[in-house]
């Protein structure tokens, strides 16, 4: 499912939106990481988590800068992350990370917008940068290693 977060037209919107793509990022994160049964694999995805973690603190922090409350988790989305975590396990490790990957799109996808946005400050660009690079070396990695398991 295509993500609809960058489309916001104020930044305020925007940074509560990208608070609740990174919930729902972490929860996907949290059930990758009971479901692959390789501890290497495991391992790999709990560093991503923790990057997500960091997102979600900086996020916080711009939208107390910003004045807005900052919401406490996902929405329904993270139905959907989850359960196509939880149906690729059926089909095992390769199948999770192919989950994973697409989860991944919507988040490479928001944060590309974000960087664009007209609204954000040259500090909150330059976290938007940073964030969509981590969010291009996990999609990279889940693409990477699904292929090749």
């Amino acid at each position: 499912m295509a993500t609809t977060v960058g489309h916001e037209s104020n930044i305020e919107k925007l940074v509560t939106d990208l608070i609740i793509l990174e919930h729902d990022a972490i929860a996907a994160y949290k059930s990758t990481v009971e479901r692959l049964s390789d501890s290497a694999l495991s391992a790999q995805v709990e560093e991503f988590l923790q990057d997500h973690h960091q997102h979600l603190v900086v996020l916080n922090e711009i939208a107390a800068e910003l004045g807005v409350e900052a919401p406490a988790e996902g929405d329904m989305k993270q139905m959907l992350t989850t359960g196509k975590i939880a149906l690729a396990d059926l089909m095992g490790n390769g199948a999770i990370l192919k989950a994973m990957k697409t989860n991944e799109d919507d988040t490479v996808t928001a944060y590309e917008r974000a960087v664009g946005h007209p609204d954000a400050l040259p500090k909150t660009r330059a976290f938007f940068e940073k964030a969509l690079t981590d969010e291009q070396r996990h999609r990279a990695w889940m693409q990477q290693t699904a292929e090749s398991l």
